[in-house]
């Protein structure tokens, strides 16, 4: 007889609890579970923003699998770029605007690709294991569960008469991970502390206290890797503790606190130090302050933002329980609330402002499958970092977004190097992968590496950072330095088509695509239809920070000269989007990039109600895509097209595209996956991206704010007929509540957090009192409400 895995869960299940029924209530912040975790999919994440912990639950042995962001393999590379410049640039555009496109993709797949030398990666570090004395075989009220509104993550179960109650937490405010065992009898905490560790570390004992140093190398991605040391230190209450060489045994003890970090030489050469001094400042607290301390800390974030999608009716059952049901074709409102909820979670508990590297492209939590494979866990740039902090501004997160912003700054001093010595250009740029060393330069092959305004794209955030918070002095000393080298780049590196006389880029890439000519699979070209977007969008940032902040008005006048120069977006003889400037046949039609379709989301150069035609055109070119023979359906593309469908104001295409993520694309702990085959990946890998960009397409299908003016509910399916949701914010700077039911809006609010003037868009067919700081305002007689506010100021529809 054959045995599904999810058969053996709930055979494990019912063991474990002696099947015992359900629980009545559940939290519908959480995640729970009625046995452990089996593999690294099923394990629990926690984290600070720096370090962070897989937790499996274990009876007999307990994982807890360690990560931090820092570590990384690789070092600085002065050698990362073959040097080219202006004049051999514009010999090469010459092949391509008089016809001899296949020459030009040979040479430029000759001479403009990196050289990696030590690229590197992120590398997990090992576990933490428990082995405890006591039996498995009795074990009764199993329960494995993840607070996300408290960051807490808590192991209960009962042997006999003996209940074993284990806390964990990654705490922000001491900046260490936090352990606690206990019981409800004296005595009751016995077990051995080791390590099994996937970097080659010399691990001792000392005072109660293992200590592991190490390198963190892996040439499969060149030479070099940090230098780290870890620590996990004991409290206990009660028992004995002995010391042997590479483990600590513990007998008898009434409750123990496990503290332990890991600190790398990435930008701090007293690592060693630090890493001792931490613990020791966070053994000074007892476990209930480090607790109270912690969950005050993360709460405040993630209480900003509440929301209800429908009656949450099946709390109660384990969250791998809801999330099969879902696989088998139900629909679980609260599953949708809490999946957007959980990646708001997991970029609090992987991004801080006091974080000190963004989220890689796998995340924060590394399953130790993709730094095994030739795509590494670094940082690409042609989606993946951008959808990485999608819902940081719309989900009220904005300084999580910190961490990206001290990176790009970093990549704007390295992508100068790369600017000169590739292009001969003035500016900053980078292209499609990066890492923690300064990597700018193209990637080993044009294929996917020659996208020279990637760096573009990057840095775009930083105006929508701008546009959320309304924050000058971010925008002054932050965003516009950064934004205006790349806009120096890009007006050095372009030339005027001869052709036609658009100003134009190339030879560049539409990630990660080709195009046939002539025969051949090409994938280089001038002037592809994302570059395009992404001049635009980094010129008119650039013009409008500098209309705010009042200053360089002749480099403004460049570029609104350079803007009206711009080739138009194009349709295809279908109508959909053309990818690249000539209507080239589509190579690859099941291809999972879309980027051409950047205008429309996340930009608003084209919108539903200014620019109808294109935005029928990005609905073809989708529909196109998801028709084709063997679509490659991954979790970023996936949630990608939630957020297409949501601008496009299609509710059930969104949502089952939502259906298909959650069914398809997701893991049993919820993680989003990168699925097996899909860009040579032999196996399901976990990726960050799909959590978070699917929370900005359930938002955007909530509230949007693009057109000028703000929308309540503007995407809104059948099954969120009623609900609600709180703290979510729009561009200009305020923040929306918002509830209905039927599908018809009964109130909603708006929070100035700024002075500015707002405009909402009314639902028609129906009449609201609209009321500003409690006093009742005339009733419009327009369809956008146009309103004055000072900061602090509500206004309500009712």
């Amino acid at each position: 007889m054959k045995c599904t895995k999810f058969a053996i869960a709930i055979f494990v299940s019912l063991a474990l609890h002696g099947c015992n029924k359900y629980p009545k209530e559940a939290s519908h912040l959480e995640l729970f579970y009625q046995q452990p975790a089996t593999e690294w999919m099923e394990a629990l994440p926690i984290g600070n923003g720096r370090i962070g912990a897989m937790i499996y639950g274990g009876i007999g042995t307990e994982r807890i699998a360690l990560n931090e962001s820092s570590m990384w393999s690789g070092e600085p590379d002065d050698n990362q770029e073959i040097p080219f410049g202006k004049e051999k640039l514009n010999q090469l555009r010459y092949l391509f605007f008089y016809g001899d496109i296949i020459k030009g993709n040979q040479l430029a797949g000759e001479s403009l690709h990196g050289t990696p030398h030590s690229f590197g990666t992120h590398l997990p570090i090992g576990e933490i294991q428990l082995h405890f004395s006591h039996s498995s075989d009795k074990v009764t009220n199993y329960r494995r569960s993840l607070n996300i509104e408290q960051a807490l993550c808590k192991i209960d179960y009962q042997i006999n008469d003996t209940i074993f109650t284990r806390e964990y937490f990654s705490t922000n405010p001491s900046d260490v991970i936090v352990m606690h065992l206990h019981t409800n009898k004296p005595k009751g905490v016995s077990f051995t502390l080791g390590m099994d560790l996937l970097r080659e570390s010399d691990i001792n004992t000392l005072n109660n206290q293992i200590i592991f140093k190490g390198q963190a190398l892996q040439p499969m991605h060149g030479k070099g890797g940090v230098l780290f040391e870890g620590r996990v230190a004991l409290q206990i209450h009660g028992g004995k503790i002995k010391n042997t060489s590479h483990s600590i045994i513990v007998e008898q003890a009434d409750s123990v606190t496990l503290i332990s970090d890991v600190r790398t030489n990435y930008k701090n050469n007293d690592y060693s130090q630090l890493c001792q001094e931490t613990i020791t400042k966070a053994q000074a607290q007892d476990f209930n302050k480090l607790k109270t301390s912690h969950i005050i800390d993360f709460s405040s974030l993630f209480n900003r933002v509440s929301i209800q999608l429908g009656e949450d009716s099946l709390n109660y059952l384990p969250t791998d329980t809801r999330w099969q049901q879902v696989r088998n074709g139900q629909t679980d409102t609260g599953l949708d609330a809490l999946l957007f909820q959980y990646a708001r979670y997991l970029l609090i508990a992987s991004s801080r402002e006091n974080s000190p590297l963004p989220i890689a492209l796998q995340g924060f939590f590394n399953d130790n499958l993709a730094c095994n494979m030739g795509w590494t866990n670094d940082y690409h740039l042609d989606i993946n970092t951008q959808q990485n902090y999608w819902i940081a501004n719309v989900g009220n997160l904005a300084e999580c977004n910190s961490p990206l912003f001290s990176f790009l700054k970093d990549l704007s001093v390295h992508g100068s190097q790369t600017a000169r010595t590739v292009y001969g250009c003035k500016g900053w740029t980078a292209h499609t992968t990066a890492n923690i060393w300064g990597y700018t330069a193209p990637s080993s092959s044009i294929a996917w590496g020659l996208f020279p305004t990637a760096g573009s794209w990057l840095a775009s955030h930083l105006w929508t950072q701008y546009e959320y918070t309304q924050d000058k002095t971010f925008l002054k000393e932050t965003a516009y330095p950064i934004l205006k080298g790349n806009a120096e780049f890009l007006l050095d590196y372009m030339i005027k088509d001869p052709r036609n006389g658009y100003l134009v880029t190339g030879p560049s890439i539409s990630p990660e695509n080709s195009f046939l000519y002539q025969g051949e699979n090409l994938c280089a070209s001038m002037m592809p239809t994302c570059d395009r977007i992404l001049v635009y969008e980094i010129f008119q940032a650039c013009i409008k920070s500098a209309q705010i902040l009042n200053i360089d008005q002749d480099f403004r006048k460049q570029l609104k000269t350079a803007i009206n120069q711009l080739p138009p977006i194009r349709q295809r003889k279908d109508g959909a989007i053309c990818e690249w400037m000539e209507d080239y046949e589509e190579a690859q039609p099941n291809h999972r990039h879309t980027t051409h379709l950047l205008g429309f989301y996340p930009y608003h150069q084209i919108t539903l109600d200014k620019t109808p035609e294109l935005a029928q055109g990005v609905r073809k070119t989708i529909e196109n895509r998801l028709a084709a023979e063997g679509w490659e359906d991954t979790e970023w593309s996936r949630a990608n097209i939630i957020c297409i469908y949501a601008r496009l104001k299609d509710a059930i295409q969104a949502y089952n595209s939502l259906q298909t993520f959650k069914n398809k694309l997701t893991r049993e702990n919820l993680f989003s996956i990168s699925p097996a085959g899909i860009a040579g990946a032999p196996y399901d890998i976990y990726a960050f991206d799909g959590n978070a960009a699917t929370a900005a397409g359930i938002a955007e299908m909530l509230v949007q704010s693009h057109e000028g003016y703000t929308e309540f509910l503007p995407c809104l399916p059948s099954q969120w007929k009623d609900g609600s949701f709180s703290g979510l914010c729009i561009r200009g700077g305020g923040e929306v509540s918002a509830k209905w039911r039927n599908s018809v809006l009964t109130n909603a609010t708006l929070k100035a957090i700024c002075n500015n003037s707002f405009q909402i868009k009314l639902p028609k067919g129906k009449t609201y009192k609209i009321r500003l700081n409690g006093k009742e305002l005339e009733s419009p007689h327009t369809e956008i409400l146009t309103i004055n506010m000072n900061k602090g100021d509500i206004l309500e529809l009712k």
